[in-house]
């Protein structure tokens, strides 16, 4: 059984509940286990936060959950203040999305694979996960030599220990102690492989998917997984020219063994996870459409981390300490310099008081003005981007924190992929001057990312 709900839903297990995207009717052994997840959960921000005795409200993760038991919970993003009527649409935005944080190139997330909107994400990624894995067996897997020791060999192979043999005990002169290479599978890259085949295996629920696994688990036998854990691991991936057949395949593996996780942060709990911070989510994808939108005499670099705050020399101590890094989403570098910062979150431009003031975060303007302090020396123009909805539809009127330093808000739409055009753009020169829709186009033809 699987429920659909969307980001910051309540759940609950009174039955006596009408059931919607906004709340999630689950048993008791789910909402028992959820609230164990929600005390111990490690993350950097809440899963899950308590609300009242029966209720346990979302936080701002999207992706699947499921429980011991085996009952799951998809959650998707939440783009609208009101309740969707579909949940297609939001199964594709949030693959879009994903696609573009985790590498996956253009060519690799076309339109039929993005649009298999019957497939919750993890049976997506596991799907694609062995549609490229089947490719790769059909092509050939790349072998590696392999330094074998074998103090027990009936023969002589490759290099004789010496000084191991002169040391056997009697009886067992006719052992030799060898070393040789031997050119074998048991690369990491394809024991990688194998590990997360075997996690898809286990996981997947989907007939089709299953027989495949298990076809390709008979085809890659003689590989043997790796038993530790696999973050360290897949950091020594190599991404070598004799290895480019595995690019495709690389984010698709990754996202098994690094979020996936059928024993969920390594045997705390029992139950799977597959859960993505929608902030990362959507400045990813923001940031990939910005890049493809500048004009080529400009540069985008995302997360710069070079101002800080403020100077600071600390009792005892003869120098100075830069403090409070200042990391904006994106600095815009070329003709111009402008800062931009993408933010999840539904404004209401209904709430045009002074008292409501657009439902917009004081601390955000707070942190976008140090932003024009250190990084635009108090001169120039910055951007909050956020997500384009039924009541936000069109940019803000500019915000002035004085005469020379602007904040404009700007809607982002999500299933085009570009900022909503507005008065904003004459203070912008970094973008192109074409038309946001034309560029969108030619940027799709030019990579064969076609319309979702």
């Amino acid at each position: 059984m699987m429920i659909q709900v969307r980001e910051y839903a309540l759940l609950t297990s009174d039955n006596a509940q009408p059931a919607s995207m906004d709340l999630g009717i689950v048993s008791e052994a789910t909402f028992s286990w959820l609230e164990q997840l929600q005390q111990k959960w490690s993350g950097t921000s809440q899963i899950l936060s308590r609300e009242g005795r029966r209720f346990l409200r979302l936080g701002s993760y999207v992706g699947y959950l499921e429980s011991p038991t085996g009952e799951s919970i998809e959650i998707l993003p939440k783009t609208t203040l009101d309740v969707p009527a579909e949940i297609v649409p939001l199964r594709q935005l949030l693959r879009r999305m994903l696609s573009a944080s985790t590498g996956i190139t253009p060519r690799e997330a076309s339109q039929a694979v993005l649009q298999r909107s019957d497939q919750p994400l993890h049976e997506w990624i596991i799907s694609e996960f062995l549609r490229h894995l089947a490719d790769l067996v059909r092509k050939g897997l790349r072998f590696d030599y392999h330094l074998i020791e074998d103090e027990h060999s009936a023969f002589i192979r490759g290099q004789l220990d010496v000084t191991a043999q002169m040391r056997m005990p009697p009886g067992r002169g006719t052992h030799f102690h060898v070393r040789y290479a031997e050119f074998s599978p048991q690369r990491l890259e394809n024991r990688l492989l194998r590990t997360a085949l075997d996690w898809a295996l286990k996981m997947t629920r989907q007939g089709q998917s299953w027989r495949l696994a298990n076809s390709l688990s008979h085809q890659l036998d003689g590989i043997v997984p790796i038993s530790d854990r696999t973050t360290h691991s897949m950091r020594q991936w190599s991404d070598g020219k004799y290895l480019f057949g595995y690019r495709a395949i690389k984010p698709w593996c990754q996202l098994i063994l690094e979020q996936m996780n059928p024993d969920f942060q390594y045997g705390a709990h029992q139950g799977m996870s597959l859960l993505f911070p929608m902030e990362k989510l959507y400045e990813g994808w923001v940031g990939y459409r910005l890049a493809g939108a500048l004009h080529h005499d400009y540069q985008l670099i995302e997360q710069t981390k070079s101002q800080y705050l403020l100077e600071h020399v600390p009792v005892g101590e003869k120098s100075s300490q830069r403090w409070f890094m200042l990391k904006p989403d994106f600095l815009i570098t070329g003709g111009q310099t402008v800062v931009m910062d993408a933010k999840w979150k539904l404004l209401d431009s209904r709430a045009d008081d002074s008292l409501r003031k657009y439902e917009i975060s004081q601390p955000d303007l707070y942190q976008m003005f140090a932003y024009g302090q250190k990084y635009l020396h108090g001169k120039g123009n910055m951007m909050l981007i956020y997500p384009r909805h039924q009541y936000f539809a069109t940019p803000l009127p500019v915000f002035r924190f004085d005469k020379e330093l602007s904040l404009w808000c700007v809607p982002f739409d999500l299933e085009s992929g570009g900022l909503v055009n507005g008065e904003w753009q004459d203070s912008f020169r970094c973008f192109s001057e074409d038309d946001p829709e034309d560029v969108y186009d030619e940027q799709q033809n030019s990579h064969a990312f076609h319309e979702y």
